[in-house]
């Protein structure tokens, strides 16, 4: 089973998603309010498992419906993965993979641990 760890930064609440084993997979965007990042981390639980791959990586790529993992390459040359919601948003980033393989071993372990995770909300440090 997967976790959500919810946690307090200087700007906001952000989530990680991590694996059975303790990596993280998935990270969120910095939020505002703990309510925001309660949404996003929810926005993970329903599309992660239900979401297509859109492999950018490939020229002439065939475009996915939302909700959506979006593959791509970053400038330093590694693949990355998106995740989008049903309304385009971004609710998830991965970190950077060295081969398109592991990426897309990332994407089945997000859509594997995004069901039924443990939700832990840190305290905000003082």
């Amino acid at each position: 089973m997967g976790k959500i760890l919810v946690k307090y930064t200087k700007t906001g609440v952000m989530f990680d998603l991590k694996a059975t084993n303790g990596e993280v997979i998935a990270t969120s965007e910095v939020y505002s309010s703990i309510a925001a990042c309660t949404t996003g981390y929810k926005s993970v639980i329903k599309n992660a498992p239900i979401a297509g791959v859109e492999d950018q990586t490939v020229e002439g790529f065939a475009k996915v419906k939302h909700p959506k993992f979006e593959v791509y390459k970053d400038k330093a040359g590694e693949f990355r993965f998106r995740l989008k919601a049903l309304n385009g948003k971004i609710i998830a980033v991965s970190e950077g993979y060295t081969t398109l393989a592991n990426c897309m071993k990332g994407i089945e372990s997000v859509r594997k641990n995004a069901v039924d995770p443990k939700i832990v909300v840190e305290e905000p440090k003082k």
